[in-house]
């Protein structure tokens, strides 16, 4: 029998949604956080997600836009904002609980420009290093809409504490959602977040009308650029051949419900960056990591040609042709696995 849990979830998009609404039908009790009012009441008034119409919310899924009420009701705290805003509602967090100390389970998959931080490093951040063992990550191969019609799916857990990971493996296990403990928190945090970049770089590809073999070769050469720069982070690189790296690349690289794929079909067809943003409707976290990335590679001295490529297209106007045609056209050297 499950151990049942109140839980807060901070952050309504999609995938919080789906996660929030899982939490409920593995029989937790759930508060679901959003600072968007409209969201909320269409929540509460028609008990389904705009995104998800046709499936109705749990009923012991709750929601609300009072930050205050939705920490104060959970015993674990869920975050699935975006990952620029991580930094922003944490530091709210502490403002309304200066002595917050539940367990916080991070599934934002991104690197904080500037910093180079990635999730759980930008909570110590903020809450400090006596919150570590506080801290874990839910990550790996998830598209939203196939969990809300839950199919099956594989994801890892990870924290600074192994009790916290298999509180997390607990909380979210279930008989389509399965959840491997992997204590490399960060080599599970940022093959999730590095998958973004190359899955933009795949859509891409397909939206030029490029085959299989192209998008074989960028997804390869994708993961050994994340390999690369996962160095300076101190990941464990054979994380990066699991669910977090390779199969959250696989999923996010090959399913047209990838909104970084989406992202990269539409430039290749003509729109810009902000049209393509625009009819995504949602956070392209890649159009953010890729500066992030791009900062590390250069801070390391560690090439990342693709990151490099996705960056110029998307803040310098470079066209999809001339950024295949220069990947194209670099010195070709030994394969180094």
């Amino acid at each position: 029998m499950v151990h049942k849990n109140k839980v807060t979830c901070l952050g309504l998009g999609a995938w919080g949604f789906t996660l929030a609404n899982l939490l409920a039908s593995n029989g937790h009790d759930v508060m679901g956080w959003s600072r968007d009012q409209k969201l909320v009441d269409t929540l509460q008034h028609k008990e389904q997600h705009p995104k998800f119409l046709g499936h109705k919310k749990e009923a012991s899924l709750h929601v609300t836009t009072d930050l205050k009420k939705a920490l104060n009701y959970g015993e674990i705290v869920v975050e699935s904002v975006t990952s620029k805003g991580v930094r922003e509602v944490l530091t709210q967090v502490l403002q309304l609980d200066k002595g917050f100390s539940k367990p916080l389970i991070l599934t934002s998959k991104g690197i904080e420009q500037k910093t180079g931080f990635l999730m759980d490093e930008v909570a110590l951040d903020v809450m400090g290093e006596g919150y570590k063992s506080k801290i874990g990550s839910l990550s790996g191969p998830s598209i939203a809409k196939e969990v809300m019609h839950q199919l099956p799916t594989s994801c890892v857990c990870s924290a600074y504490d192994t009790s916290l990971m298999d509180l997390i493996k607990n909380l979210f296990v279930n008989p389509y959602f399965r959840v491997y403990p992997n204590a490399d928190i960060l080599g599970v945090e940022f093959g999730g977040a590095m998958k973004n970049i190359i899955a933009i770089a795949c859509g891409i590809s397909d939206g030029l009308g490029f085959g299989a073999n192209t998008k074989a070769a960028l997804m390869t050469r994708g993961l050994h650029e994340i390999r690369k720069l996962s160095a300076t982070k101190g990941c464990n690189p054979k994380t990066l051949n699991g669910l977090a790296g390779l199969g959250d690349l696989c999923t996010t690289c090959l399913s047209p419900d990838s909104r970084n794929y989406r992202f990269g079909f539409l430039i290749a067809e003509g729109l810009s960056p902000e049209k393509a943003q625009q009819h995504i409707g949602m956070v392209v976290e890649g159009v953010n990591t890729c500066v992030s990335a791009r900062e590390l590679g250069q801070k390391a001295g560690i090439s990342v040609p693709i990151t490099e490529a996705i960056y110029n297209i998307v803040y310098h106007g470079l066209s999809p042709k001339e950024a295949v045609k220069a990947l194209l056209t670099r010195e070709i050297k030994e394969e180094h696995l």
